[in-house]
């Protein structure tokens, strides 16, 4: 407990003396705020827009959060297939792999086109963006239960359904967090990214990304840098979540989670 609370103590320091540094160099060298805003100025900007960020922030909450719960379980579900089936995960696997290599920001503006501006198109894009860790991580734990395991549980007449949710996804839980915690950052960047093209259905009311936009055009640049930190705030706070979920499930079984030994 001791060694934790030094340990925050010292983040709490660091990030003092780096907020410090930074309004240092602002004030000594006269930066406008337009160009550098201080941390006082960013911290004003936040105070005085409170309403309309926390506002913005609940809106890519939902969209980001939406997308990473959709591809959850539409990762998992192709996952359990692949798994099942080999002829068709060497098939259609490789397939995944273009959900990381095509650039959000080239299918954002189709998604939008076909589905329209607003929060559903938004959505779409996070779990574009989010699905193929879940994917690619849950499949590999699938894959990889020891063979003597599988060939036990043979041995006692099990059927496929009781191997797959009894031995492959138990084995698979390490992995498929993983691939939630990935995503959980990202989801929080396909959201902005949607939100970048999507805008809003409603004249001065969206997202993060929507006053993003808003900003950058007012030359607000305290309140820009103030969305910045809402949505690295987002993005931790759904990484936090994850890794408590995580713990929950696995604590008190996985090695991963075991306590280590006192040295």
């Amino acid at each position: 407990m001791k060694k934790q609370a030094l340990l925050g103590l010292n983040s709490v320091i660091v990030l003092a003396c780096l907020l410090g540094l930074w309004q240092a160099v602002v004030s000594l060298n006269h930066l406008p705020a337009y160009i550098l805003p201080g941390p006082v100025a960013v911290a004003v900007a936040l105070r005085d827009r409170y309403p309309s960020l926390l506002n913005s922030l609940w809106i890519t909450a939902e969209e980001a959060g939406g997308g990473l719960v959709a591809s959850v379980i539409a990762g998992v579900a192709a996952a359990m297939v692949f798994a099942q089936w080999r002829w068709l995960r060497q098939l259609l696997y490789p397939y995944t792999i273009l959900l990381q290599t095509v650039p959000i920001v080239a299918i954002a503006p189709l998604i939008i086109n076909w589905a329209g501006a607003g929060i559903f198109s938004v959505t779409i894009v996070t779990f574009i963006i989010c699905l193929a860790p879940i994917i690619a991580n849950t499949t590999q734990g699938l894959i990889s239960v020891d063979e003597n395991m599988v060939h036990l549980f043979l041995m006692y007449k099990a059927t496929p359904a009781q191997v797959l949710f009894k031995l492959r996804l138990p084995n698979a839980l390490s992995n498929l967090f993983t691939g939630i915690r990935i995503s959980a950052g990202i989801s929080v960047i396909g959201g902005i990214t949607g939100e970048l093209f999507a805008g809003s259905t409603r004249v001065g009311e969206g997202g993060l990304g929507y006053a993003i936009i808003y900003a950058s055009n007012q030359m607000e640049t305290g309140y820009l840098f103030a969305l910045v930190f809402a949505a690295t705030v987002l993005g931790f706070s759904f990484f936090f979540i994850v890794m408590f979920f995580e713990w929950l499930a696995l604590h008190n079984w996985h090695e991963s989670k075991r306590p280590e030994s006192v040295e």
